[in-house]
């Protein structure tokens, strides 16, 4: 998470993971959801803010999925089936349910099946929101497996060269297990910028980065500027591709925006882009290393690897070389001992739900 996204300490408020998590579940059941399931999507919650990826916590997400389950937009109590077997593969069908709720299940069938045969693929139809896909890469790493999540996240991205939204903000993340370093979890947008990203930036009140947005012509904004008000979500900003801008690679985010779009909305029958039906697809693929080689030896060679990326020397300006997992891996010690930093108006909002709901919360 850039620095530009922290809530400064002096106006965090912090809440121990444990404790935000009761207090997630409690609002998922008293809104009627079963209780497993309940427990389900608030680890996932609670595991971003642990590991600071504030964008897809508690801050962004639980406000929205209370919305949506208000609204009748999802339903709170889904009946999850496979509709399609095919040895290492199969589709599930979520009864569009949260997808922090069902998706574990898909992740945790492909698991299963890679234990089987070497190799487990799974996609989720007919879901919603996921959370965080790092959660879903590190289901398979602390099985000892290679894992990938990705998922077709709103329309709101344009195009290289294009105006219109018509891609998604298509997270893709991969997880591997190393021996004795924190493990390589990679969990990003296509996007040059997660859209979450875009509602902490308002909440914060701090500018956007060049080559984030588009401005309504499709040209993209190469300098810093405050997000343009706006009401209606579809307002909001068009996004650009990964890498802003077809000269420093936006082509690459787009291609891969769209190989994350084959993947779950293709695959799984389910339309691509704007013509996406019910709801969203959820893809995970698990590797199982001990199928291909070696266990120790891949976990040995990967973490002989991360130790020198650790000790390589730091360009001019920077203190250390990192590589993706390591700094969430050390946001979550800190924040396991002192706390999530939350902004005061997510906590009012807290305060308003708990209240409405007749949940304790003492903040």
């Amino acid at each position: 998470m850039l620095e530009r996204f922290h809530v400064p300490n002096d106006k965090a408020i912090f809440i121990k993971p444990d404790e935000i998590f009761k207090v997630v579940k409690n609002i998922f059941t008293k809104l009627g959801m079963e209780e497993s399931q309940a427990d389900q999507a608030s680890d996932v919650l609670t595991y971003a803010d642990k590991r600071g990826i504030d964008s897809h916590g508690v801050s962004n997400m639980l406000r929205a999925y209370v919305k949506g389950f208000n609204e009748g937009n999802m339903n709170i109590n889904p009946k999850w089936k496979i509709i399609k077997d095919f040895g290492a593969v199969a589709t599930m069908d979520g009864d569009n349910g949260l997808g922090c709720a069902i998706a574990p299940f898909g992740m945790k069938e492909a698991i299963k099946r890679a234990k089987k045969y070497g190799v487990g693929s799974v996609n989720v139809v007919n879901s919603a929101h996921f959370g965080a896909a790092a959660y879903y890469a590190n289901m398979a790493v602390e099985e000892n497996m290679i894992g990938l999540a990705t998922t077709g996240g709103g329309v709101g991205v344009v195009p290289t060269f294009g105006q219109e939204k018509l891609i998604g903000l298509n997270p893709i993340a991969v997880g591997a297990p190393a021996k004795n370093n924190p493990p390589f979890i990679f969990d990003a947008s296509m996007s040059s910028v997660a859209g979450n990203k875009i509602e902490l930036a308002k909440r914060l009140n701090v500018a956007v980065m060049p080559g984030w947005i588009a401005d309504k012509n499709g040209i993209p904004v190469m300098e810093e500027i405050q997000i343009p008000d706006y009401e209606n979500p579809n307002d909001k900003p068009a996004i650009l591709p990964l890498g802003g801008t077809r000269e420093i690679g936006s082509h690459k985010g787009y291609g891969l925006s769209l190989i994350s779009e084959i993947l779950g909305g293709a695959l799984g029958n389910n339309g691509m882009g704007p013509f996406r039906r019910n709801h969203t697809t959820h893809h995970f693929t698990v590797y199982n290393i001990d199928a291909f080689g070696d266990l120790e030896e891949f976990t040995s060679d990967l973490d002989e690897y991360l130790s020198e990326l650790k000790s390589s020397q730091p360009a001019l300006g920077f203190d250390r070389v990192m590589y993706a997992g390591l700094p969430e891996h050390e946001e979550e010690i800190e924040r396991q001992e002192h706390g999530i930093p939350y902004h005061p108006e997510v906590v009012d909002w807290f305060k308003s739900i708990t209240n409405e709901l007749e949940i304790e919360f003492n903040y």
